[in-house]
């Protein structure tokens, strides 16, 4: 493991040379003991310290927890994984079913339900804080009126959607809110008293501001309706001992649940990358990390661990840009996964293109072995999909240079002599990726 200057070189690189972070707050624990190290501060001109108690909003690792709580629940005989997720849920709300098969909890954890990723009645008013006005009534009516497009329990499609229904039917289950069921089957047994949805005024103290890409503050988040695909908030601190319970160094009535969260491994269809019950699972050399990372308006983090080495990460950053610290959390827990390199954000400028030329982008793009990526054209737009996900708008900023909005991505089309399009080059989180158009 790196030393404390090492890291918060790192970070430092990170911070002052490519700009993708206001402040950077890394947590290790492993048979040695914990230790924090952090980096920048938690509001631009704010001169507090960073540490393992300031507050971050953790994004979809809180899927973790809820699938945590569905073991937990199976270790106690209140649930099965084989249930359908309908036996929990009102009598009105209709879940679709394909092939003579329902959607069970055991669908909705290793993210094989076949439901999308987003639902498509999600139309935000405010898109700083998107998720803020979206109800349990929306949810149960797209629910009701979707047509599964793919059999269940056979593809991984990453779903917040899915994972915020399991959440909602859990916290039905126990007849309580999420929040106050994973504080009470998780949080206190763990004595995290600084993770929840609901800010202490403690907590609120130390909560870090958010900032977007180009470092300006933004909202925090609410995640009513899908409050088990990301809604907690938690510290490098708490986080610590969530990964010290996971590697044994503390003894919990919960152990049985985390063996029980890993048991399996599912293919993704992404190379070397396989799904347990939420967590991840990234294997190489026979090393195998699992790991699970978030992402809100204003924050990224990451969690992950090797259970052979006894070593757990977190790395928890108040900026959402594709720098937020996947790579340091994995490169800290295996050498020889590299850091990405990254260039000071810029602003894009749209120009306009003719509609031949998009033409000629419209096509299928290898990025592995069942990972595609779809460029498609209408009118004078022009689309991205990647396998699994959901469609985004692609804007030009140059005759073969386009940059999207919805996420942080740039793509780079490489043309033949003819100028027909042969590749394109994905540039996100700080790597390129090639996908050869395939027929």
């Amino acid at each position: 493991m790196p030393s404390d200057p090492e890291i918060r070189g790192i970070l430092a690189k990170r911070i002052d040379v490519e700009k993708q972070g206001v402040g950077i707050v890394v947590g290790i624990i492993s048979p040695q003991g914990r230790r924090v190290i952090a980096y920048g501060s938690p509001a631009k001109g704010d001169k507090r310290p960073l540490n393992g108690d300031t507050v971050f909003e953790i994004g979809s690792m809180t899927k973790v927890f809820t699938s945590l709580v569905l073991m937990d629940m199976v270790q106690h005989g209140e649930v099965l994984l084989e249930d359908p997720v309908s036996k929990y849920l009102p009598p009105s709300v209709h879940v679709p079913e394909r092939a003579g098969k329902k959607i069970t909890l055991r669908d909705l954890s290793t993210q094989t339900s076949g439901l999308p990723r987003m639902p498509s009645n999600f139309h935000p008013k405010d898109r700083g804080n998107p998720y803020a006005d979206y109800t349990v009534e929306q949810l149960y009516e797209f629910i009701s009126g979707y047509t599964l497009t793919r059999d269940i329990g056979k593809t991984y499609e990453y779903s917040n959607l899915g994972a915020g229904l399991l959440g909602n039917a859990l916290a039905r289950r126990a007849g309580t809110d999420y929040g106050t069921m994973v504080e009470t089957r998780i949080l206190r047994p763990l004595g995290m008293k600084d993770t929840g949805i609901a800010l202490s005024p403690g907590m609120r103290a130390r909560l870090a501001t958010g900032y977007d890409s180009h470092l300006k503050p933004v909202p925090n988040w609410d995640l009513p309706a899908l409050a088990g695909a990301g809604a907690l908030r938690s510290t490098a601190g708490d986080m610590l001992a969530f990964l010290a319970a996971n590697l044994g160094f503390t003894k919990t009535t919960l152990a049985p649940a985390m063996a029980a969260e890993v048991s399996v491994r599912r293919p993704t269809g992404v190379p070397n990358l396989e799904i347990a019950y939420a967590w991840h699972i990234f294997t190489a050399d026979g090393k195998s990390i699992y790991w699970h990372n978030g992402g809100t308006g204003g924050y990224r983090t990451f969690m992950g661990y090797d259970a052979e080495a006894r070593v757990g990460v977190v790395v928890l950053s108040n900026t959402s840009t594709g720098g937020g610290g996947d790579d340091i959390g994995h490169h800290l827990l295996d050498r020889t996964f590299p850091l990405a390199k990254f260039t000071p954000p810029r602003d894009h400028k749209e120009v306009a293109l003719e509609s031949k030329t998009l033409e000629g982008y419209a096509g299928r793009y290898q990025l592995g072995p069942d990972f595609v990526v779809t460029i498609s054209r209408s009118g004078d737009h022009l689309y991205a999909q990647a396998t699994g996900q959901g469609q985004f708008e692609i804007f030009p900023e140059g005759p073969r240079d386009f940059f999207a909005k919805a996420t942080e991505l740039t793509i780079t089309f490489e043309c033949d002599a003819q100028g027909n399009a042969t590749e394109l080059v994905v540039h996100q989180n700080g790597r390129d990726s090639h996908a050869s158009r395939i027929e």
